[in-house]
Order: structure tokens, then C-alpha cells, then sequence
């Protein structure tokens, strides 16, 4: 077995005998007594855990209970070498890890050569996450996971939807998960999406995503760090179908990344809301354009302003079925037509 922890410690052993032996291999086999044997696991636990790693990696000799207890104590993995994973030891070995790094095991360096260097195949990438996000009771508390899927110049994406929904069922306390250079299509992030319900942050970066949703019809995004424009991009172009759209306090919305949505033509209903970024220079081109819009919410969204707004903007508004435009508390548009009843005919809606 070999494998580094992120604190680039020392590679600890491989399993200790249960007992001690005399040192003289001659001598008859004598078992020594454990002192530590009257102990809890949980005194132990407490006792190993304030040691360094250095010396956590020293205690794995003792016996084989030290080895599982400090196994136990293992929360962060780089692994080195592909067959401990494989052989499926490395859930049995380290129940509780909430961080595993397997990028470096996916390559392998022949014995005695510093250049030639391959890539795993595919076949045998899939096998083994299938068996590192295997439900057991510890991988099913993973909380962090990055997959890298492709490095340019070494080799190609081979993280499709197949091992992001086999990811995605088995480890549903994924809290931030990063994908990078990963294949696939709308049914492994769905996967994922449907599953991790405790996901806190999802980061895709190179974006080799594959596929559209021509049945999707709402996109709602919440709190959401849209600061990066091809990402948003890449987004929209695989749900260009959608039909509501819903932005809510989502951080670095600005021109640029709201002009990416243009490229959804077929919008019906629109909610800003708490976009303090954008203005009417890239709120208006991008509403004006959308033929099919029927519902219009803007709430707070402070730095869209009335007097900027375009003769096209204020005639699409009286074709509206349904507006609600607050955007900050000194718009005129809100105080001026509030109770005229201007665009209150044929049974259409109007909040102001």
C-alpha cells in the first residue's frame, strides 16, 4: 500500500502483527502482554488524536487495533497507488475520509523511467469509482470530492454521466464538488443535483459538458457566484429551450454575464431579484429580445433605473401580462402608475 496524506507525511506501514515477538527469530515466539487492552476505543481515540502525524503513523505498528483506530482518524487522502483502491481496502482501511485525491493513482510510471508515463484505462477508471464511492457507511459521508477528468497534452475525459451518477447516488453529503474537464450531459449534473441535496458549492472548469435539455423548462438560480461568463455561457446553451428564468441574489451578475441568456430565445417569464450589479444598459437589450415574454419581476435590483429605460422596454411593458417592477425605492415608473390602472385591461395583472 502507498499513499500520502495532504500533510506530505511519511507513507505508513502496512498492517502490524496483532502481538509482539522476541526479536530473535530463533527463540520460540513470545506474545507480550497489551497494557493498553483495558482502554476504550474512544480513551484511545482521544489519546491518538492529539498525536502528530508523524507519530500517528509510528502508532499504526503497535497492533492491529491501532491501526484501525488511526485509520479511523484519517479525514484527508492523496492515493498513490491504484490496486489499494481496487482491491477495495481503502474503505475498509479509512472509513471516515471526507477527502480523497486519486489523480496521481489514474498515472502510472514504469519502474525505472522518469519520462514515459500512461493513463489508466478507461474501464479500469470506472471500476475504481465504483468501488471508492461504494455505499458504505464511510463514503457516504465524503463531503469534498474533485474529479479532474482531462489534462491537456496527457489524456482525455473519461468522467462521463455514468460516474457522475454513480458518484451522485452513493455520496449524498457532498458538500462542494469540483469537476474539471469532465464529459457527460444534462443527466450527470441532474444526477447530482437530485441526489447531494447538501450541496453548498459546484464548480465546473473546463467545461467539456456535452448535450441540451430541450424539455426543460425553469431555471431557477439562487445565491449562485455567476461571475464567470463562459461558464453562464455554457449553461444556457445546454438549457437555450428554457421558459422561466429566475435569478435571486446571485453574486457578480453584471452586463456581461445577464447578455450570455440572450441566447434562450424562447423565455416567457423573468425574476431579478437582489442583482444589484446589472443595469438597464444589459437589462434592456436582453428583455427586449426575448419575443415571448409574458411575466416581468424586478425587485431590487438598485442599479436598473427608469430614466435609462428604452421606448422598446416601455412598450413591451404594456404588452406584459404580468409585471412587478420594484426595482429600488426611488423608481418613478413604480410612483407614477401606481393605481392609474394604464395596463390594467383584458384581465391582466399588474403589480407596481
Amino acid at each position: 500500500m502507498r499513499f500520502n496524506s495532504h500533510s506530505n507525511s511519511d507513507t505508513p506501514p502496512s498492517e502490524p502483527d496483532e502481538t509482539l515477538t522476541t526479536p530473535d527469530k530463533n527463540s520460540p515466539v513470545s506474545l507480550k502482554p497489551d497494557f493498553t487492552s483495558p482502554l476504550s476505543d474512544q480513551i484511545l481515540i482521544s489519546i491518538l488524536s492529539n498525536l502528530t502525524k508523524s507519530q500517528q503513523i509510528s502508532s499504526c505498528l503497535v497492533c492491529k487495533r491501532w491501526l484501525r483506530i488511526s485509520g479511523g482518524l484519517v479525514k484527508s487522502l492523496r492515493l498513490l497507488d491504484w490496486d489499494f483502491l481496487d482491491s477495495g481496502r481503502l474503505a475498509h482501511r479509512f472509513p471516515n475520509l471526507l477527502d480523497v485525491d486519486i489523480v496521481q493513482a489514474c498515472i502510472v510510471s514504469p519502474r525505472n523511467s522518469e519520462v514515459f508515463r500512461y493513463l489508466l484505462k478507461a474501464a479500469l477508471i470506472y471500476e475504481g469509482l465504483s468501488c471508492l464511492v461504494q455505499p458504505t457507511k464511510g463514503f457516504r459521508n465524503l463531503q469534498i470530492l474533485k474529479l479532474i477528468g482531462s489534462v491537456d497534452g496527457l489524456y482525455d475525459s473519461v468522467i462521463s454521466d455514468i460516474g457522475l451518477t454513480i458518484l451522485a447516488q452513493v455520496c449524498p453529503r457532498l458538500l462542494k464538488l469540483e469537476l474539471v474537464g469532465c464529459e457527460g450531459s444534462y443527466d450527470g449534473i441532474k444526477a447530482i443535483g437530485q441526489c447531494c441535496q447538501m450541496m453548498e458549492e459546484l464548480t465546473l472548469s473546463d467545461h467539456r459538458l456535452e448535450g441540451c435539455c430541450p424539455t426543460l423548462e425553469e431555471l431557477h438560480l439562487q445565491r449562485c457566484q455567476l461571475r464567470d461568463k463562459q461558464g453562464l455561457g455554457a449553461l444556457f446553451l445546454v438549457c437555450e429551450a428554457v421558459r422561466e428564468l429566475v435569478f435571486e441574489d446571485c453574486w457578480g451578475l453584471d452586463n456581461n454575464t445577464f447578455f450570455t441568456a440572450s441566447i434562450c430565445r424562447r423565455v416567457m417569464s423573468l425574476s431579478l431579484e437582489g442583482c444589484s450589479l446589472l443595469t438597464m444598459e444589459g437589462f434592456d437589450p436582453v428583455v427586449v429580445s426575448w419575443k415571448e415574454l409574458k411575466r416581468l419581476k424586478v425587485v431590487s435590483c438598485n442599479n436598473i433605473k427608469d430614466s435609462a429605460m428604452s421606448p422598446e422596454l416601455a412598450t413591451l411593458f404594456s404588452l406584459l401580462k404580468e409585471l412587478k417592477w420594484r426595482p429600488d425605492s426611488k423608481s418613478i415608473l413604480s410612483s407614477g402608475l401606481n393605481g392609474t390602472g394604464i395596463w390594467q385591461k383584458g384581465g391582466r395583472s399588474f403589480k407596481i
